[in-house]
């Protein structure tokens, strides 16, 4: 299987666990990523504003579940 292939079924999985759970988890209004909501800072951008709102996390989950990872993470600067 594709590294691209793989990697899109791991955001697929992901998405569905925040699709179960939506509440416990927020956007970062900085980057676009989700995030668990007990964060205070975004590992990714260490933006402070987020939106909480379950449909918009559920939305946000089902638009990043079908393209590639674009964004810089936390382990891509190590």
């Amino acid at each position: 299987m594709a590294k691209e292939q793989t990697a899109l079924m791991e955001r697929a999985k992901r998405a569905r666990r925040i699709l179960k759970t939506p509440t416990q988890f927020k956007v970062c209004m900085g980057c676009d990523s989700i995030v668990a909501a007990k964060v205070n800072i975004c590992p990714n951008c260490h933006s402070y504003r987020y939106r909480e709102e379950a449909q918009f996390v559920v939305d946000q989950a089902k638009r990043l579940s079908t393209r590639e990872q674009n964004s810089v993470v936390a382990e891509d600067l190590f």
